[in-house]
């Protein structure tokens, strides 16, 4: 049998990168990014049987998207929606629809139009996992859109996991907290206020998030459907 393929969008940094290099060795990878060009070809370079591809998700052809991936492979059995924009957002009085339209379209938006884009290619035993954030439950002062458009997407993904229940494609999400970032690390002051407040003392790793991504892909979740798994070292608790 073929090695499962999986979409993974912003896969060149972070915990995209994170994500599709645990799931590398047994799966066929689909990896997109908007910027990260370099980073994009060292992973090709790694992995020669996988597809890189170049897509901005705030403007998204998404049937274009998936027509690529089915002509290289042939299928697709799961996505990981985990590229997203933390933009700055003006202060609310200066409130800025344009800017709000594009944090929602990355974030919110994308997500949707790939896996309708996807649908008629996806059997029973699909998995789907959307990267959400703890600021879904805990809005971010300063960044009230992007709060919401990650409630948005955990909502959707609830919604789409009772839709699409009936046709055996299971829809997840994993919501990091604060993560240690090594190519833009946090002031350490920040990572003091964050780690005070979290259960474990430290920050979520990137690795730790990929992980939980495998396990909601893998067989040994097939009974778990409309969850939202928190990877953020017990934030909060």
């Amino acid at each position: 049998m073929s090695r499962p393929v999986i979409l993974i969008t912003g896969g060149a940094r972070g915990i995209g990168r994170a994500t599709a290099e645990a799931l590398a060795p047994d799966h066929a990878i689909a990896l997109t990014y908007r910027t990260a060009a370099d980073e994009a070809a060292v992973f090709r370079c790694a992995h020669p049987d996988s597809l890189i591809l170049q897509a901005d998700l705030a403007r998204l052809d998404a049937p274009a998207l998936i027509a690529a991936i089915i002509a290289q492979f042939g299928r697709l059995d799961g996505i990981v929606n985990n590229a997203g924009l933390i933009a700055e957002e003006p202060p609310l009085p200066g409130f800025d629809m344009a800017r709000a339209q594009q944090i929602l379209n990355v974030n919110t938006l994308a997500p949707m139009a790939i896996l309708s884009a996807a649908l008629p290619h996806l059997a029973a035993g699909a998995s789907v996992v959307n990267i959400t954030s703890i600021n879904a439950r805990f809005p971010p002062m300063g960044a009230p859109v992007y709060g919401a458009s990650k409630a948005a997407l955990e909502n959707l993904t609830i919604a789409c996991a009772k839709t699409l229940g009936p046709r055996g494609i299971r829809v997840n999400a994993v919501s990091p907290g604060a993560v240690e970032r090594a190519l833009a690390p946090r002031p350490p002051d920040l990572i003091r206020r964050f780690t005070d407040e979290t259960a474990l003392g430290r920050l979520a790793l990137q690795d730790e998030i990929a992980s939980a991504v495998r396990f909601l892909l893998s067989p040994a979740a097939s009974g778990i459907t409309g969850t939202v798994l928190e990877v953020s070292a017990g934030y909060r608790l």
